[in-house]
């Protein structure tokens, strides 16, 4: 039997009145209640991811938008409720709320893990409505750490699968519209919902949370790390109605008005979709991959590259020595996170953070220069604005290469690559020409991310924000995710000291 069945998935009109079971939707929900067990690998990565949400949340907690969004959770105090990343485990709020805040925390930074096809995504988004959720329930429901590796399971699966078969980028539809459907699911399979209730859950999360892809264009403002946690909180509360009784609008994705219809391919699209066969493990998290850099994951191997040239190549850190770099790649790096996006802020240095992490001919540049990369002083403004850093970042750009964007897209693992050719031509008339395939901490790379490195990340992220003892105290629990207890779960947050959470005001609103 093949591991993987795929599904055609189109536009029907409403006269059609196609069957529940043919609907996407449906396929998703009997792939959340399927009870095949998680393999040994699958499991050993997932707590490898909740260990890496961790340490990018941590590194995140002082950050403006961290520090508004965890304000509005505390806001909304509530019993059993889940922990907000940095307070106190007894400081427990509503889960959705929990799951905003902390979905903040952990895509700030944009330093967590992601995978790459048909649409972009960072799957371990998913981590924090479910961790949420698992901690507001576990009592109630009896839940332990395997219902959490269960429920993660699901959620990598569908969101990597719509990722591989749906462009919503394409359609300017922001990613999160993947996400929204595969917390939906992970929830499911974490609640032990029955195949109707994840059915509606799934379809509503969809429906709202089809935005535009304006947060992630021309000045990328802070909205960029709220977008998911949103996704989030509005799967949570998508679940909660589902299992309420309330029903969704169908067919979501095939409808005549549906989302295909209106807001993708158009009424005669067709998608491939594969998910598991009955029976198949979920094993799509497989197939993601973590950052090593803090920066949006298409630079990650030329980051990689740059270092280099750092090290054997000096002169080229001396924008006199150098008139032009051109970084030939994919379609999707020279659209988004290049010269071909035709976003001047990608070269302007007063641009936001957020933007300055979506231009890789910023991100070349100082790599270049430096020899290494950092999430906090790669970005500081007197670093961005250092003359010769600016002379030399204008001088790059990139070009579409065909063959590059055909890697992007390959089936192949092996033959997938997020990298590019560097062609950079001196003052002196020589040329230098360098490429890379995938970055160094990518599965294929120089040095692979395992246990070691993901527990290393954590500690040096963690250093000079959390006590020594509560960097041990979380590692111990994370590392026994599938054995936790309920009353266990209520410990896979970090606790900041007061005095750091109190070094920064949060803002006033309305809650």
């Amino acid at each position: 039997m093949p591991e993987l069945v795929t599904h055609d998935v189109r536009v029907h009109p409403s006269a059609a009145n196609l069957p529940r079971e043919e609907q996407l939707a449906w396929k998703i929900a009997e792939l959340a209640t399927d009870p095949v067990p998680v393999p040994d690998d699958v499991t050993e990565m997932i707590v490898n991811r909740v260990i890496d949400n961790a340490a990018v949340a941590t590194a995140s907690l002082t950050r403006a938008p961290v520090v508004a969004a965890r304000a509005q959770a505390l806001a909304h105090p509530y019993r059993p409720g889940a922990t907000v990343v940095g307070c106190p485990t007894e400081e427990r709020v509503s889960p959705e709320w929990a799951a905003w805040a902390n979905g903040v925390a952990v895509r700030e930074l944009d330093y967590h893990d992601t995978f790459l096809a048909a649409d972009y995504s960072h799957p371990a988004d998913n981590i924090p409505p479910l961790l949420a959720v698992a901690q507001h329930t576990a009592a109630r429901r009896g839940l332990t750490g395997a219902d959490v590796v269960r429920g993660l399971a699901t959620a990598y699966e569908v969101q990597v699968d719509l990722v591989r078969a749906i462009s919503l980028h394409q359609h300017k539809i922001d990613h999160v519209a993947h996400l929204g459907p595969s917390a939906a699911a992970g929830l499911g399979t974490l609640l032990g919902l029955d195949a109707e209730t994840i059915f509606h859950a799934v379809g509503q999360a969809l429906h709202t949370t089809t935005a535009t892809r304006q947060s992630r264009k021309g000045e990328i403002s802070t909205w960029k790390a709220y977008a998911p946690a949103f996704a989030g909180k509005v799967a949570v509360e998508a679940v909660d109605r589902a299992m309420r009784g309330q029903t969704s609008p169908t067919p979501v994705y095939e409808g005549e008005d549906g989302v295909i219809a209106r807001l993708l391919d158009g009424p005669d699209a067709h998608y491939a979709v594969p998910l598991p066969a009955p029976g198949a493990p979920k094993r799509a998290v497989l197939d993601t991959y973590t950052k090593e850099h803090s920066a949006e994951y298409q630079s990650q191997a030329l980051i990689d590259l740059a270092r280099r040239l750092h090290r054997e190549r000096p002169e080229l850190r001396d924008p006199a020595n150098v008139e032009a770099i051109v970084i030939h790649t994919s379609h999707h790096t020279h659209h988004v996170i290049g010269s071909g996006a035709n976003d001047p802020q990608k070269y302007d240095p007063a641009a936001s953070r957020e933007t300055l992490d979506h231009s890789i001919p910023y991100i070349f540049a100082v790599a270049l220069q430096d020899g290494t990369w950092h999430h906090v002083e790669s970005y500081r403004p007197e670093r961005v604005a250092r003359p010769d850093t600016v002379e030399l970042w204008r001088r790059v750009t990139t070009a579409e290469d065909p063959g590059w964007t055909r890697r992007y897209h390959s089936p192949d693992p092996a033959e997938k690559a997020f990298g590019g050719r560097v062609e950079i031509r001196l003052a002196d008339g020589t040329r230098v020409v360098e490429e890379i395939a995938v970055a160094d901490a990518h599965p294929l790379g120089a040095r692979p991310f395992g246990r070691e490195q993901y527990v290393g990340k954590f500690r040096t992220l963690a250093e000079g924000v959390l006590e020594p003892a509560e960097v041990e105290r979380f590692l111990d629990v994370a590392q026994r995710l599938p054995g936790l207890t309920a009353e266990e779960l209520g410990g896979l947050t970090v606790t900041a000291p007061p005095a750091l959470l109190a070094s920064v005001t949060a803002p006033e609103g309305i809650f």
